[in-house]
């Protein structure tokens, strides 16, 4: 723990469910459109507040339960924070949290919004529509654990900073740069590098492809994959090899595959 002491005199205590703040805070914790809205985003737990520290940035609010001011843990992160807390009773604040048996703490933060780069030349993906937030969030925290730093949504994608996506990110959002609602009209211009789509019927396999040069994956949707559209927008299309056991694997494990080998195929030739 830092040496200086957290004072909690001054922090704002709130005991009923009616309070305006409250009530903003169960907004924020459940209904997307208020996020989309307010363009804040309520970040819970230990892990994720370690991460968004590293950034540099500042919370707008910091919440904690009163029964999680005994963990020092938390006690570190508020006194790093630098804000007074507002302090709910674990009653009130259990229906803001998503995990079950959680620390008790949260911060709310503004949704960043980086601006989409004028030329793409570095890797990148762009998601197509996926539904669920835990292939979405492992894919953002595949992209990081692999080097990749830009990851673009199109319309219809599940929310990146919903905090399902959030937990499954696992604090990775805070090493990418994320463009969400990004239409392929306004992306297609921008591209200067080979675009890559995995698909059943292409004759060359993943593992025999040259992955050597800077490429943005396209990954479509669980159920129907990649739009038509788009898949024409493939300047190089690869199969992942597998068997007639299953139709098509989880996108979040297509992804990983296509990303790993990428980097495997670099890294030799290094």
């Amino acid at each position: 723990m830092t040496s200086n002491p957290l004072h909690l005199a001054s922090a704002r205590r709130i005991a009923s469910r009616d309070n305006p703040l409250y009530r903003e805070l169960l907004q924020l914790a459940g209904v997307s459109g208020a996020r989309k809205r307010r363009e804040v985003c309520l970040i819970e737990g230990i892990h994720l507040c370690e991460a968004f520290l590293t950034t540099g940035a500042a919370p707008i609010r910091v919440v904690v339960a009163d029964d999680a001011l005994q963990n020092p843990q938390v006690l570190d992160l508020l006194q790093r924070f630098g804000l007074d807390p507002v302090i709910l009773s674990a009653s009130l604040y259990r229906p803001l949290s998503a995990v079950e048996h959680g620390v008790g703490l949260a911060i709310v933060i503004d949704t960043p919004r980086p601006l989409l780069p004028q030329r793409l030349e570095q890797d990148a993906l762009y998601l197509d529509r996926l539904q669920d937030p835990g292939n979405v969030g492992t894919i953002l925290r595949t992209c990081a654990a692999v080097g990749i730093r830009t990851v673009i949504t199109a319309p219809g994608t599940a929310g990146c900073w919903s905090p399902k996506v959030l937990r499954a990110g696992m604090g990775a959002h805070f090493h990418l740069s994320i463009h969400e609602s990004v239409a392929w009209s306004e992306l297609g211009a921008r591209i200067a590098m080979e675009v890559r789509a995995t698909t059943a019927a292409a004759t060359t396999l993943l593992w025999n492809t040259d992955l050597s040069a800077p490429a943005l994956w396209l990954l479509g949707q669980e159920g129907s994959g990649l739009a038509p559209e788009l898949l024409a927008q493939a300047t190089r299309k690869v199969a992942i090899p597998q068997s007639e056991s299953v139709e098509s694997l989880n996108v979040g494990v297509a992804a990983a595959l296509c990303l790993y080998e990428q980097m495997r195929q670099r890294q030799g030739r290094d």
